[in-house]
């Protein structure tokens, strides 16, 4: 979960370590309170509670700290969403077309996979394109998450930071067969992946004079 695969993991994880934070403060705080009056307030101890018709102390209190609270959440939120929609200028550009059931990815030289490979600390603009209904790119190791809808070209980068294969889903219900709609991100190192790009180059190359020669 906290794993350094891409560059946006770092503010993803801060933002969601203090939201839940702050929920688990509180929710220990108001649980021990409502324990504490449950005894102290007990019917047996012949104590009666007296209502407060109003503090002004007290209505501050409860006004500031969730508002101090939700500026700073807002503040995290809009650090990270800035990071995010804002792709370097030397970022490699790939396409990626979503339809039922699949995933394909289009390379600047014209390469097409169904796997998404790319270099490490590279950036990646992808251009997301759906044919067909709602889809969500969704890869969960480089806490990033994009949707792709028919009819409207959205984009979206990301860094990777960690060599390996991580999981690609769609995370938007589109249809019968939504769980099969899998894929995957291998990042390699650069000169690994120069020598897979023109390798597949020349493989798409060959199998297209093929398919000419046949006609």
């Amino acid at each position: 979960m906290f794993a350094d695969a891409s560059s946006f993991v770092q503010s993803v994880n801060s933002t969601f370590i203090f939201i839940v934070s702050v929920c688990v403060f509180f929710l220990a705080l108001i649980t021990t309170m409502m324990i504490i009056f449950v005894f102290k307030y007990n019917r047996k101890k012949n104590k009666k509670a007296v209502n407060i018709h109003g503090s002004v102390p007290l209505e501050i209190t409860w006004t500031v700290i969730p508002t101090i609270l939700v500026i700073i959440m807002f503040y995290f939120g809009w650090e990270g969403y800035t990071l995010m929609v804002n792709a370097p200028a030397n970022s490699m550009v790939i396409k990626v077309t979503a339809q039922m059931w699949s995933w394909k990815f289009e390379y600047p030289n014209g390469v097409k996979t169904d796997t998404l490979y790319v270099p490490i600390n590279k950036p990646v603009k992808v251009l997301l394109h759906s044919q067909d209904v709602d889809h969500s790119f969704y890869v969960p190791a480089f806490k990033f998450k994009k949707d792709v809808i028919p009819n409207r070209n959205n984009t979206a980068w990301f860094l990777p930071e960690k060599l390996g294969k991580f999981d690609v889903f769609c995370a938007e219900y589109c249809g019968l067969r939504h769980s099969y709609m899998y894929s995957a991100v291998v990042v390699m190192k650069q000169k690994d992946f120069d020598t897979w790009l023109s390798a597949q180059e020349e493989k798409q190359k060959d199998n297209d004079t093929t398919s000419a020669v046949k006609l």
